[in-house]
This record gives C-alpha cells, structure tokens and sequence, in this order.
C-alpha cells in the first residue's frame, strides 16, 4: 500500500486545478502545467483536494499510485511557489556568469562551457561560485542542474567541481610515500 499515494493534494491558495478525465491542469501566479494520469489510476476532485486512487490491485498500478500523486503535487507546487535548486563551483579560478541566454562555465578545461538554458529555466548567478537555478516544472529544474553539474562533477580528493548546495562530498586521502 501507498503511503503517500493515500494523501489528498490540497490545492494551495491562488491555484486553480481542474481534472478532465486523466488530465490534470494547474493554472497559479507562476504558469501553467499540466499532467496525464497513468490509465491505472483514477483522479478525482473532492473537497479535501485531489485524490488519486489505484483502478486494481495489480503491482503496476500500486507502484504508479504514489508516484502519480507526487507528480500531481509538483504541478500544484510548481504554479503557486515554483522550485529552487542551488550549485556551488569549487576550485581555483572555477567560475559562472550569464552572456545573454548562456551560462558560461570556467571549469579548469582549456576552454569556457558554454550552456544553454532550456525554455522555461531561468539561471542567476548571485557570485561567481554559486549558480541558481528556478523554474516551475520540477523535472526540467532537476534534469538542468545535473547537466550542468555533469561538466565537472566533485572529485574525492580536493573536492574541486560542481556541486549541489549543502551536498557532501565523501574525501580520500591521497597517496602516501
């Protein structure tokens, strides 16, 4: 059984969510978004919110519940507040900046990376060291920040590349004589 799947998403304050069959459209301050339940699930609006149930028992369609409702959440979640997820560049002379529509990344490499925003992703760099990234679908601001996190990852050793903010970075030692 789902544990989360079994919560109704409450629809926040100025957000409007209507549900047409299996497709579910959030309308809120940010934009619009829309998501298409899997044919195992059945969504409906209450006065709790909205509730995502499975059709059958089947081990599909139990796995799909939850996940079906989280997406559905992400969708009222992304029009109302949006989604924030924050790089940091670590290493001597590692840096970001905007030129126009591109991030251009100094990663230690012979050249500048240079990156283009995806539509609907907007980029800031508050310092150098330190990209931001919004945006009000959740999957496009997860999947841009670890391409760009993807050009020079952290390294065990010095702990120089891209990281996410407040992430770990598990340290070896180095050789000894």
């Amino acid at each position: 059984m789902s544990r989360i799947g079994k919560k109704p998403v409450a629809v926040p304050s100025g957000a409007e969510v209507s549900v047409n069959g299996q497709t579910v459209k959030a309308k809120g301050p940010k934009g619009e978004l829309e998501f298409v339940v899997t044919d195992l699930c059945a969504v409906a609006m209450t006065d709790d919110g909205i509730e995502v149930t499975p059709v059958n028992k089947t081990k599909v369609a139990r796995s799909l519940w939850g996940m079906s409702r989280t997406m559905v959440s992400n969708i009222c979640e992304g029009v109302t507040s949006g989604f924030t997820k924050n790089l940091q560049l670590e290493g001597v002379g590692y840096r970001a900046q905007m030129k126009g529509k591109q991030l251009v990344l100094a990663l230690g490499y012979s050249h500048d990376v240079e990156f283009d925003i995806p539509e609907g992703i907007e980029i800031k760099t508050p310092k150098p060291t330190e990209i931001e990234i919004s945006g009000i679908d959740k999957q496009k601001v997860g999947q841009t920040a670890a391409v760009i996190r993807s050009f020079r990852p952290p390294e065990p050793y010095k702990g120089k590349g891209v990281k996410y903010q407040g992430e770990y970075i598990f340290r070896k030692e180095g050789k000894k004589k």
